[in-house]
């Protein structure tokens, strides 16, 4: 776990609803793909900025066959309609709380269950989830074109089950982050905000107290509100974390496969990329095209979503949560 993202405090949980049926999504579209050309790009941090921990900085090339990737973050009316047609509940409703950003919290206080200890703006809020994201005042009226959040990877596994679909690798992220382009800091380049103009939702002023907007957001933002990039991806940066397939391990660059990695056989945490509307440089400039960070698969926060690619299947792995104990 990074500030990024908290990981989910300890308890039990009731057993899940369980992989739904396969499904054609188009059936209930319409859904916005890019045709990603296959290529070669150097994966890592070419700047030397990142985290040490995170295990960006050790740069290899890597070689990634084409594939079909969202346009965007899967967004709340897309999410609505797979929970419409399978009944699924998230993971966020079966624990019963999710974690909230301290000043999205629309909740009464005796729905704050805690802070995270390391990252005190994050609040763990009973009934906070994916129709309800600020708590249980809270609904999606209004964001329904926004990145559906408090989505663990295990929900988005449930997704891309119905859909057919897969998560991308956490190459294949890089790499369609990278828009074609090599040694790029940004989607766009390597100015955050060229010509004073704003890429990307993420905070400005002084976190985690004071957000000045300048962007126009202090939580999620629709898809498509920044310009895409060249691959015509958007919100490959900033706006809400998203879910890769990949087991996390800080030392994995120095041994990856060089063509289409796939990260470690085994791990305690997902990896995810992007960053999101809390990233700043003061705490976190993960929303650079080479930053790394994981979570517990069966977490979730207010700021983390997926999208999915189709092409060259890698087995999904069904949920298995039922009694489980969270770190």
């Amino acid at each position: 776990m990074s500030c990024c993202q908290p990981e989910r405090p300890g308890r039990d949980k009731p057993a899940a609803f369980g992989l739904p049926a396969a499904h054609n999504r188009d059936s209930v579209g319409p859904w916005d793909e890019v045709r990603v050309p296959g290529g070669r790009m150097i994966m890592g941090d070419a700047f030397g900025e990142g985290y040490p921990a995170d295990g960006e900085g050790f740069l290899h090339p890597v070689v990634l066959d084409g594939l079909i990737i969202d346009a965007t973050a899967v967004t709340n009316e897309q999410f609505n309609l797979f929970i419409a047609a399978t009944g699924y509940r998230t993971e966020a409703e079966l624990f019963g709380s999710s974690a909230v950003f301290h000043q999205a919290l629309a909740a009464e206080p005796s729905d704050v269950l805690g802070r995270s200890p390391s990252a005190p703006w994050w609040l763990e809020v009973r009934g906070a989830d994916w129709s309800h994201p600020g708590g249980r005042g809270s609904d999606l009226d209004g964001i329904r074109d926004h990145p559906v959040v408090h989505i663990s990877y295990n929900d988005a596994l449930a997704y891309c089950a119905w859909s057919g679909r897969r998560l991308p690798t956490e190459a294949e992220y890089e790499y369609a982050a990278r828009g074609g382009h090599a040694g790029r800091r940004y989607p766009w380049g390597n100015d955050l905000t060229p010509d004073g103009k704003h890429m990307a939702n993420i905070w400005q002023g002084t976190f985690p107290e004071r957000n000045t907007l300048d962007d126009g957001f202090l939580t999620t933002c629709p898809a498509r509100t920044f310009p895409p990039n060249d691959f015509g991806l958007f919100e490959m940066s900033g706006n809400v974390w998203e879910w890769c397939s990949d087991w996390f391990s800080p030392t994995y660059y120095r041994h990856s496969d060089a063509t289409n990695p796939r990260g470690p056989e085994e791990g305690a945490a997902r990896v995810t990329r992007g960053g999101s509307y809390l990233c700043h440089d003061s705490h976190c400039s993960r929303y650079r095209v080479s930053a790394r960070t994981s979570n517990a698969p069966d977490s979730s926060a207010g700021n983390c979503g997926f999208r999915t690619v189709a092409g060259r299947e890698r087995p999904a792995e069904p949920p298995s949560h039922a009694g489980r104990k969270q770190r």
